[in-house]
């Protein structure tokens, strides 16, 4: 098993991501996440020590003061964290335009997961999300879907205005098991970071299939974006719900969802 086939611990075993050593061992040894760019921790070194040289040199109350602040900025450049940056969660480091690794999702992630049951086949399910075109029409959040290639796809979704209206990314299947699972993870430059997956799974009783989905996303400036979800009325858990209620109405109706005006 992979590392992004296991899950997160405390989490459901449908989640594509786990916390790594890297993450346990900055929990028991308090380390900081790196959060400005190596330019900008070059610059905060090279001035903080100017400004505590100039400091100290003073002899005075001011002196040790301007010489504190330079000690400051010394810090922030060698241990590369900002506190500032950190409590708003926001990230400017040289990986801020990577692909997101696993102990970022563990550390500043949203997760979702939701399930419904569905009186229909695994395969007719399946069939449907795996056309990944058909997604638009079950979830209120996307506007398109466009496939690239067999494991490679564009995604534009729906974004508050002070976002700019929508949102971009390219994302990858990284698991495919034909009527049983789709896991997907967003690629490097994404507007917003994410990952998730959908399983059907056979009901107990001849009842249909159970899909469930488990999802999570890196909110765009991390806990900033967060309280901006929070203030625009957005509960992610409701909008999945929503999705999969209108998953189940398409595929035991045949009835596409009526847009809200």
């Amino acid at each position: 098993m992979t590392q992004l086939d296991q899950p997160l611990a405390g989490s459901s075993p449908d989640t594509v991501f786990t916390r790594d050593e890297e993450e346990q061992r900055r929990e028991h040894t308090g380390a900081r996440s790196v959060n400005i760019g190596t330019t900008e921790r070059a610059i905060s070194t090279a001035a903080g020590a100017l400004l505590a040289i100039a400091g100290l040199s003073r002899r005075s109350l001011p002196g040790l003061i301007v010489a504190a602040l330079g000690g400051g900025m010394i810090y922030r450049g060698v241990s590369g964290h900002c506190d500032v940056l950190g409590a708003l969660g926001i990230d400017r480091s040289d990986r801020a335009g990577e692909q997101a690794e696993p102990e970022d999702y563990f550390k500043h992630g949203i997760h979702v997961e939701q399930a419904v049951t569905i009186s229909k086949l695994p395969w007719d399910l399946y069939q449907y999300w795996r056309k990944l075109e058909n997604l638009p029409s079950i979830m209120s959040h996307l506007e398109e879907v466009r496939v690239i290639n067999e494991k490679r796809s564009h995604w534009i979704a729906k974004a508050p205005s002070i976002a700019g209206g929508k949102v971009e990314w390219d994302a990858e299947i990284i698991n495919d098991e034909p009527n049983a699972l789709i896991a997907w993870r967003s690629l490097a430059g994404a507007d917003v970071d994410n990952a998730g997956s959908v399983r059907f799974v056979p009901a107990q009783g001849d009842r249909g299939t159970e899909v469930k989905v488990v999802l999570d996303y890196l909110p765009p400036a991390g806990q900033l974006g967060r309280w901006i979800a929070t203030l625009f009325g957005e509960d992610p858990q409701f909008e999945v719900r929503e999705d999969l209620r209108a998953f189940k109405r398409v595929m035991e109706t045949g009835e596409l969802p009526t847009p809200m005006v």
